[in-house]
């Protein structure tokens, strides 16, 4: 009865698909303005639901069949659960590649939600959707240059590696040399990506919707909306740099006390167009490469320190906030003043790299998930719930929200404990915490809908800080919790500072601030107590 019930919903995607695409398909092309153009769009669109359609019903269709008549907790069950689980990330991955452009950004935040999905999964996207993204060809990136510069990249620089360092969902990178003798990263838009774009969007909106009204519980129409709202954007690489710039003034006007901390490349404007992006070359040590940061003589644990420092500023203080920090966009270096820390080791710099995604937060959002985060760390339960409320959770799902934002139980994230948002990395957080996304999954759904995009975006933020956390310290740290109730105390504390005149209502805000700090010193004395204990023991 499953399988023909899978079967019946393949049937009805592929027959809608068809109806949609090629009902309209001739008169799109006939009344375009680029009929080349909207070929390609009607071509891509059938072909991109067409595989969609099937690697979704192979991969229900390998689940139902594989796992029939096993028995809930068996050793047979899990061992052959985890080949089904393997062979789907496989496919899934098949899919994103060949689709290429946005699904390949979607397997890339598949594989920051490690403690949502199997490992199998989060594992096998992690691996491939970050740095080994289908390459364009040199002689496309030619017809980049030609379009955008007039010139092949031969004549516009002095030296250029037609073999791309890296290769993303929208673009790959080069490394070249100016005449003036500047080395340089340069940034190529895929050629395809214009066509592919319009493609995915239309895909991706019609599966979206057309799963939501066979499985009303699966309503993800706000990712649409939000692809639809980013990607152009995503697209105008003169975005980018004007982003990277803006967030380089906000920490020195923001966050002077971490400014020489953060760095963005440097941007050749006169060589950079909305499709090719020119910057100062950078040399580092991805985030999650641990062995190569301990070579550079810097510690682990200070760069996961900074990385904290760093993106709470930016959602708590600034409201402009980098959505897209998974490993293969943060870079560490030792700092170039040399400064050193007490015991002799090398302070870190993090170097933010694509700046193509980027949310602003007005001040009511801000200060909203500002208190918020502070009263998770303070477990302060009214506190949880009237700023949840605030930003869309409503007082049936600030529960739920809770738990999406510090991947911890309801009962952990009120617990007293010094360490109660502390996320260990074993096996029984993983399950504990796939477990709860499992059975509140419609729930879940339905917070996703409520929520304003932009926190929807600060969640994914969150997902790859925690996966970046994760791979420095092999689980969370206390101290990160404990920057994010320092700064954001610090912002909550601004925002109130702006709206009082009184001298008398300033001198309660500083009384509060000096509370706060006074719990912060006694949670900081706790964890080092702690580590000392288990150091002993």
């Amino acid at each position: 009865m499953a399988t023909r019930s899978l079967w019946r919903t393949r049937a009805k995607l592929a027959v809608a698909a068809t109806a949609l695409c090629t009902g309209g398909a001739a008169a799109t092309v006939a009344t375009s303005d680029d009929p080349a153009a909207a070929l390609k769009l009607c071509t891509a669109v059938p072909l991109r639901l067409l595989r969609d359609s099937a690697t979704a019903a192979s991969i229900v269709f390998d689940y139902q069949y594989s796992l029939w008549g096993l028995p809930e907790g068996s050793n047979e069950r899990a061992k052959i659960k985890h080949e089904v689980h393997l062979r789907s990330a496989r496919k899934l991955q098949e899919l994103c590649f060949r689709n290429g452009g946005i699904y390949i950004k979607l397997g890339q935040h598949i594989g920051q939600l490690e403690y949502l999905v199997p490992q199998e999964y989060v594992l096998t996207m992690r691996e491939s959707m970050l740095n080994k993204c289908p390459v364009s060809s040199y002689d496309q990136v030619c017809e980049v240059f030609k379009k955008e510069l007039g010139e092949t990249p031969d004549k516009v620089f002095d030296e250029f590696d037609p073999k791309p360092i890296a290769s993303a969902s929208l673009a790959q990178v080069h490394i070249a040399r100016t005449h003036d003798g500047q080395k340089v990263a340069v940034k190529v838009q895929h050629t395809h990506m214009t066509d592919t774009a319009a493609a995915d969007q239309a895909t991706v909106e019609f599966l979206v919707n057309t799963l939501h009204r066979l499985f009303p519980s699966f309503d993800y129409r706000w990712l649409v909306a939000e692809i639809q709202e980013s990607l152009p954007k995503e697209l105008d690489f003169l975005i980018e740099a004007k982003n990277s710039v803006k967030c380089l003034e906000n920490f020195r006007k923001l966050s002077p006390h971490i400014a020489d901390y953060v760095y963005a490349p440097e941007v050749h404007w006169s060589l950079s167009t909305s499709k090719l992006l020119t910057m100062e070359f950078m040399d580092g040590a991805y985030v999650n490469d641990v062995i190569t940061i301990q070579k550079l003589g810097i510690q682990p644990s200070d760069v996961a320190r900074l990385v904290s420092q760093t993106f709470a500023e930016m959602m708590f203080k600034h409201g402009f906030v980098h959505c897209d920090p998974h490993a293969a966009n943060l870079l560490v270096r030792p700092l170039p003043s040399g400064k050193r820390r007490i015991f002799g080791k090398k302070k870190p710099q993090l170097i933010l790299l694509d700046h193509g995604l980027y949310k602003e937060l007005d001040f009511s959002t801000r200060f909203s998930y500002a208190s918020l985060w502070r009263a998770l760390v303070f477990s302060d339960a009214n506190g949880i719930k009237e700023h949840s409320v605030k930003l869309g959770a409503g007082e049936d799902l600030y529960v739920l929200f809770a738990g999406i934002l510090t991947m911890r139980p309801w009962n952990r994230v009120i617990d007293p404990a010094v360490d109660h948002l502390v996320i260990k990395g074993t096996d029984s957080d993983r399950s504990e915490l796939q477990m709860y996304a499992s059975q509140y999954f419609p729930q879940i759904s339905e917070l996703l809908r409520r929520l304003p995009r932009v926190i929807l975006l600060m969640l994914k933020t969150n997902d790859c800080l925690r996966a970046v956390n994760n791979s420095l310290l092999q689980g969370s740290s206390l101290e990160t919790f404990l920057i994010i109730g320092r700064v954001s105390s610090e912002a909550v504390v601004e925002a109130k500072m702006t709206q009082m005149k009184s001298l008398f209502s300033r001198i309660d805000i500083w009384f509060e601030e000096f509370l706060f700090e006074a719990r912060l010193l006694a949670l900081q004395i706790a964890f080092w107590l702690l580590r000392v204990r288990n150091a002993l023991t």
